[in-house]
């Protein structure tokens, strides 16, 4: 029994991090992330969009495997989105879950970053 207990504390301390996998596609940078975006997480993903010396990136963050996401996240993304506007790139976000997606639009993200139904999309010009 207890060994059980401790797979399943090490399944919900796995499910609570954040897991970043990047690639490139066409000179677009894909970031698939998988697991919460938050407080404890968020300099995860920081660390991942900070791109310095690309001329005009261009970042598609793949959600599908996003679980959560809180201010934080939000934070983090709309500071992204900024950079890399200014940079004369841009960011985009591919097939959100409906938890994300939901708190995108609670707070009106997703009408300042572009939200794509799937990865396909988002990697279209």
């Amino acid at each position: 029994m207890a060994e059980e207990e401790a797979a399943n504390s090490r399944q919900a301390e796995q499910q609570e991090q954040l897991s970043v996998v990047a690639t490139a596609t066409d000179d677009v940078h894909v970031l698939t992330l998988a697991g919460e975006i938050d407080h404890d997480t968020g300099d995860t993903l920081r660390q991942a969009l900070h791109l310095p010396g690309t001329p005009r990136p261009r970042v598609v963050i793949d959600m599908r495997q996003v679980t959560f996401m809180d201010s934080s996240g939000i934070n983090v993304l709309l500071a992204a989105h900024h950079t890399l506007a200014r940079a004369g790139g841009w960011l985009r976000l591919a097939a959100p879950t409906d938890t994300v997606m939901r708190t995108l639009r609670i707070v009106g993200v997703d009408a300042v970053i572009d939200c794509r139904d799937t990865l396909h999309h988002a990697l279209a010009p």
